[in-house]
This record gives structure tokens, C-alpha cells and sequence, in this order.
């Protein structure tokens, strides 16, 4: 079977085991089993190329050592949500070396005191944890669903305040214009008023040419 990814957000789990899957899915590379209830993975089929995993808002609360046999490639595991409440609870995900990237949030294993030390220190594969290195730097956003949020970033970043800078220049450029065209009405204003002035200082003068 040639299918790479594979959705069953939201699907019941048979008393809280995986059910339906089987060897024919071996070419899957994502699989999300999100809130199905699920209380274990120990019915997990082989699947070798098996790069992201996602099992959020379940009810595990451990029996990884099966992902490092069934899941032996896995590289990103998101078990946020679940019930996993101490740090050995990990410990069987040492056996994934390509494993770099890990979320438990909403895990009681996160209110633990040195939480994020604990687990980079027991998984030294590890580049993420919660969305963060163990330099507190970013992961870089690989959801295609957040393209959308690029216009809010490039504003953020300045291209919106450099929009906003060309947005006002443009106003001072349209303000220099009507000042321009303001001066050359008050110009014209006072060139005729000084023809008016010189027409009437004509007729002052025909008019003593005449008394004359």
C-alpha cells in the first residue's frame, strides 16, 4: 500500500488499543491518532518509515519501549495531552536515535522541577522539546497551514512598518504638491491684483489729462 499519510483524529480506539492497522500501511511517513482515547501502542504495527507520530489528547501514560520497535525511524513525537507523569517514563525513547523532536505539553512531567534539563540530559538526540532547543530558540514552523501567517510575521519583522514609511512619504509627497499649487494661486491672486492696481492708476491719470 503506497499510502504516506494517514488521519484518524478524533476515531475510537477499541478498549484504548490501536485497531485496524496492519503491515499493508509499511510506506506511511505521518500518522496522527489524535484524541481517539487511546490507553497504549502496544498494538502498533511495523512501520520502518515512519518519520512523524502524533498521539496528543490521549490517555498513555507509558509503554514507549513499543516505538522503538515498531517506530524504529521516527523522528518527531507529540504526546501532548497524555498522562505520562515521570521523566523514566521516557527513558525507553533513548532507543529512537533519530528522535529530535518531542512535545509533552500538558503533561504533568512538565510541572516537574528542572523538567526541560532532565529530559535533554535523558535524551541527548533530542533538538526540540515543547516547540524550543535547549537554547529556548524557536523551532521553525513546518505547518503548511501557517503560510497564512505570513503576512502578520513580515509585519512584525518591519516590511509592514516599511509599507508604512512608503505609505507616508506618500502623503508628504501629496502635501509639497498642494502646497505648490496653494503658492501658485496666491501668485496668481496678487499678479492680478497688481493689473487691477495699474489699470486703476491709468484711469487716475486720463482723468487729469482731462481736467487738464
Amino acid at each position: 500500500m503506497q499510502v504516506k499519510e494517514l488521519v484518524l483524529d478524533n476515531c475510537r480506539s477499541e478498549d484504548g488499543k490501536v485497531v485496524g492497522l496492519s503491515s499493508d500501511f509499511e510506506n506511511l511517513e505521518f500518522l496522527s491518532m489524535i484524541n481517539i482515547n487511546l490507553l497504549s501502542v502496544s498494538n502498533l504495527p511495523k512501520l520502518n518509515k515512519l518519520r512523524k507520530l502524533e498521539l496528543s489528547d490521549n490517555r498513555i501514560s507509558g509503554g514507549l519501549e513499543v516505538l522503538a520497535e515498531k517506530t524504529p525511524n521516527l523522528t518527531h513525537l507529540n504526546l501532548s495531552g497524555n498522562k505520562i507523569k515521570d521523566i523514566n517514563t521516557l527513558e525507553p525513547l533513548k532507543k529512537l536515535p533519530n528522535l529530535h523532536s518531542l512535545d509533552l505539553f500538558n503533561c504533568e512531567v512538565t510541572m516537574l522541577i528542572n523538567y526541560r534539563e532532565s529530559v535533554f540530559a535523558l535524551l541527548p538526540q533530542l533538538t526540540y522539546l515543547d516547540g524550543f532547543d535547549a537554547d529556548e530558540q524557536e523551532a521553525p514552523d513546518s505547518d503548511p497551514e501557517a503560510d497564512g501567517d505570513a503576512l502578520e510575521d513580515d509585519y512584525e519583522n518591519g516590511e509592514g512598518e516599511e509599507e508604512e514609511d512608503d505609505e507616508e512619504e506618500d502623503d508628504l509627497d501629496e502635501e509639497v504638491i498642494d502646497d505648490e499649487e496653494d503658492e501658485d494661486d496666491d501668485l496668481e491672486g496678487e499678479e492680478e491684483e497688481d493689473g487691477v492696481d495699474d489699470e486703476e492708476e491709468d484711469a487716475e491719470d486720463e482723468e487729469d489729462d482731462e481736467d487738464d
